[in-house]
C-alpha cells in the first residue's frame, strides 16, 4: 500500500518534482469567450498576449466532480491512499468538490483511506504544502505523518507579491475605475498577499514604485527569518524573468540557501498580469 499525494494545478509545481515524487496533477481551466484551455496545456506567452490584444480578463473554472473521482478511484482501486491537498476554498471550487468525490468513492470503497486538505493558499506556497508531504510518502511514511508535514508548511507559509500595473485588478474587478487612475498616475504598487486565516487574496501595503514593494517585502521576510528562522524560499513571477533573477541573486548572495524560480500560470495570473513578481517561503519555527 502506498500513499499518492494530489494537487491542482494552480499549485505550479515544476514537472521535474511532480516526476520524481510521484505527485499526480488535476489541471483547472481558463476561459475566453472564443476558446478554453486546461491550464496545463495552454502556452503562457500565447495566453497572456492574448489579454493584452483583446483586453478580455478570461474566467477560469475547476475540476469537475467525475475527474476527480476518476483520479481518488483510480488510486483506492488499487489499494493504495489518497492525500489530496488543493487551492484555497475560499478562492475556488476545487476543495469543496473533491470533499464530494471522496465522500462517493467511500460509499464505493468503504475501507479506502481518503484525506482532502485545505491549502488557504495557492501557487507554490500551495506547492511547498504538497511537495513535503510527497517527500514523506516516498520514503515511506504514513498518511498521518504525511498531512503533518503538509500542515507544517502550511502553518508556516508567507506568500508576497506585486503587480507591476493595476489595469489587471481594475479588469477582474477587484480594484476601481479611479482607483487604478490614480495609481497609475502616483506609481502606486500594492503588496498582495495571501491571509492564511481566511485565504484570501488581500492588499497588505501601499508603496510607491516596484523597487520599494519589493524593499519592504524583504524587510518582512527579514524580520520572519529573525524570529523563526528561513527553510525554504521560492521566486514568483509572470513573464518578468530579468526581475526574478535579480531577485534571486540578491535573495542567495542574502540567505545562501537554494532558490528556485517559478513562473505563475494563467488561473491565478489573469487577476495579476504581466510584469507581477513576488516570493514564497516558510520558516522553520
Amino acid at each position: 500500500m502506498a500513499i499518492k499525494v494530489i494537487t491542482d494545478s494552480t499549485s505550479y509545481i515544476d514537472p521535474e518534482t511532480q516526476n520524481e515524487l510521484g505527485i499526480d496533477l488535476i489541471p483547472l481551466s481558463v476561459n475566453f469567450p472564443d476558446e478554453s484551455f486546461l491550464e496545463t496545456e495552454v502556452d503562457y506567452d500565447y495566453f497572456y498576449k492574448k489579454i493584452e490584444k483583446t483586453g478580455i480578463i478570461p474566467t477560469s473554472s475547476q475540476p469537475s466532480l467525475g475527474v476527480i473521482m476518476e483520479k481518488f478511484r483510480e488510486i483506492v482501486s488499487r489499494g493504495d491512499e489518497v492525500l489530496a491537498i488543493f487551492i484555497s476554498s475560499t478562492m475556488s471550487g476545487t476543495f469543496a468538490t473533491a470533499m464530494q468525490a471522496k465522500e462517493k468513492i467511500l460509499q464505493e470503497f468503504p475501507k479506502a483511506r481518503i484525506e482532502v486538505m485545505d491549502s488557504y493558499t495557492n501557487c507554490m506556497a500551495l506547492g511547498m504544502q504538497v511537495v513535503a508531504a510527497a517527500r514523506e510518502a516516498k520514503v515511506g511514511a504514513s498518511l498521518n505523518k504525511a498531512l503533518q508535514a503538509a500542515q507544517f508548511v502550511r502553518d508556516r507559509v508567507r506568500f508576497y507579491f506585486v503587480p507591476e500595473t493595476l489595469e489587471y485588478l481594475k479588469k477582474g474587478g477587484r480594484i476601481g475605475t479611479a482607483s487604478a487612475l490614480l495609481g497609475t498616475i502616483l506609481k502606486i504598487r500594492p503588496i498582495l498577499t495571501v491571509d492564511m486565516k481566511t485565504g484570501m487574496t488581500h492588499l497588505l501595503e501601499k508603496t510607491r514604485g516596484t523597487t520599494t514593494a519589493i524593499n519592504r517585502m524583504l524587510e518582512m521576510m527579514e524580520a520572519d527569518r529573525n524570529k523563526y528562522g528561513l527553510k525554504e524560499i521560492l521566486i514568483h513571477h509572470i513573464n518578468a524573468p530579468e526581475k526574478a533573477q535579480n531577485l534571486k541573486k540578491l535573495l542567495m548572495e542574502r540567505y545562501g540557501l537554494p532558490v528556485d524560480i517559478c513562473s505563475i500560470g494563467p488561473v491565478i495570473g489573469l487577476h495579476t498580469g504581466l510584469g507581477t513578481v513576488g516570493f514564497v517561503y516558510y520558516t522553520e519555527n
